[in-house]
């Protein structure tokens, strides 16, 4: 009898550390691994380039994430994803093609050969007519000719199966360790974090709750991404999430105004369009930038 229990007890201690061990885990991760020690209010944040250097070049193509890469202001350079027809992993954001290529179809109506036809630079300007519409395996290859980390957003809610699509392609680029994926999705976070744990996962949100650190913890992220607003709004949240070892990024400020009002509170990173000015700024009223 006392062997039984004893037997017993040993099952349970190995299948309590079977869970702990299998269980999807980002704790070999922190953000300060991938920012750096986080910010005191008044520290600079690290400055990320929003779908690539949109003050240059059209959003999410080729020129503009050249322009990003060769930007030494920014750390990051940000961008979109979305899945064609066909299951190819293609850059863009907005929910239908009509604001940058005139027609009101989505990303997914057509097959990526169809929207490689598109021209998604004339928009911008005619001295980028023609400019195609890059898939992520384009943007990871450029990638790999610079030293900058890379925030893709998965646009809305993705399947395991359809995350898979941009693992293969992630897994298959030379700049793996470099990537971060983030989402407004709670449904995507969770895949993600079942299909990638060691990939560093960045959950967005509009608003902050009183206390995000569960919430964080729970979907195995390393920070949140929100809005100046919201951290102004919620202050004590941001310390919060520091205490924990949470980073915190704000999108997508494009004033001085924004700018003061988070680096005032010490928020890591800022998301914006114009990363020449913002590292102009930065040098001029954040000591040692």
């Amino acid at each position: 009898m006392k062997r039984a229990l004893v037997l017993a007890a040993s099952g349970v201690v190995l299948a309590l550390l079977n869970a702990v061990l299998l269980a999807p885990s980002s704790s070999q991760v922190y953000a300060s691994d991938v920012f750096g020690a986080l910010r005191l209010p008044g520290d600079p944040a690290f400055i990320a380039g929003h779908r690539g250097d949109r003050s240059v070049a059209p959003e999410n193509t080729i020129p503009a994430f050249t322009a990003a890469f060769e930007n030494d202001a920014m750390q990051f350079v940000e961008t979109d994803v979305q899945l064609s027809r066909d299951g190819v992993p293609m850059l863009f954001h907005d929910t239908t093609l009509e604001r940058v290529a005139g027609t009101r179809k989505r990303v997914g109506e057509l097959s990526a050969r169809q929207l490689k036809r598109l021209d998604v630079g004339a928009f911008y300007s005619e001295r980028f007519a023609g400019t195609r519409m890059p898939s992520l395996a384009e943007f990871l290859d450029l990638a790999a000719d610079y030293d900058k980390r890379l925030l893709i957003e998965l646009k809305s809610d993705w399947t395991l199966a359809e995350i898979d699509r941009v693992l293969a392609v992630v897994d298959a680029s030379a700049v793996g360790s470099r990537v971060m994926l983030q989402s407004f999705s709670i449904e995507t976070l969770q895949n993600l974090q079942e299909a990638a744990p060691q990939i560093p996962r960045l959950m967005l949100i509009r608003e902050l709750p009183a206390d995000p650190v569960p919430m964080a913890r729970q979907l195995g992220v390393l920070a949140l991404g929100t809005t100046a607003r919201a951290v102004t709004a919620a202050p004590e949240s941001l310390q919060r999430l520091h205490e924990a070892g949470f980073g915190v990024l704000c999108y997508t400020l494009n004033s001085e105004r924004s700018w003061a009002e988070v680096r005032a509170l010490g928020v890591d990173g800022i998301i914006t369009d114009t990363p020449s000015e913002l590292d102009g700024w930065l040098a001029q009223n954040a000591p040692g930038t």
